[in-house]
């Protein structure tokens, strides 16, 4: 696969990488994120400082040190629960780089996510990902990336759904695919 860099190309991986995600915020309705490599250092973070801190309807994608790759948020009104991605911290009148959309308002459906610097690329998500199981498509249905429920190695434990692993295959942008796993979690209910 060629590299595909959306948001930084510091987060193109040369090989298949997992990074665990832990989610952060247990008792507010956003959510926080801390994402690790198989070092344990940090990659990403996403915080959460309850409700009335920040627009409930928009998320920042931030480095290990704090600095901002990317913002989601949801676009009001929208049938089909739209989001959008803004590079780095969004600003007034600044255009989406990305556009995220359910395939249908009834039912479950799968993901799309439109390409606005590439016009004709898209990706889709496809699965569920209040259970940590998801892949993410580009347009060829190649798997680009993958969210799957975290194991212990040691004990062949299936951990909770705070705990999930994120794999990002080589040359797909990292903090895309941690951007796309922010906008599909954001619309789903605990």
């Amino acid at each position: 696969m060629k590299a595909v860099v959306v948001v930084n190309d510091g987060y193109i991986f040369k090989e298949e990488t997992h990074l665990t995600v832990l989610k952060t915020s247990l008792f507010f309705a956003n959510d926080g994120f801390t994402v690790y490599d198989c070092k344990g250092d940090l990659v990403f973070r996403v915080d959460s400082y309850g409700p009335d801190m920040r627009d409930k309807d928009e998320l920042v994608l931030m480095d290990a040190h704090g600095k901002c790759l990317l913002t989601v948020r949801r676009k009001r009104p929208s049938l089909h629960q739209r989001w959008e991605g803004f590079a780095g911290e969004r600003t007034e009148g600044q255009k989406p780089i990305f556009s995220v959309r359910r395939s249908s308002i009834i039912g479950r459906s799968s993901v799309t996510v439109d390409m606005y610097e590439s016009p004709g690329e898209e990706y889709q998500i496809e699965g569920n990902f209040a259970q940590r199981c998801c892949t993410i498509f580009n347009s060829t249905k190649e798997s680009v990336a993958e969210i799957r429920r975290k194991v212990d190695a040691s004990t062949n434990v299936t951990l909770g759904k705070d705990v999930f692993s994120l794999c990002v295959k080589a040359g797909f942008d990292g903090a895309f695919a941690m951007g796309l796993v922010l906008v599909p979690r954001s619309d789903q209910r605990r």
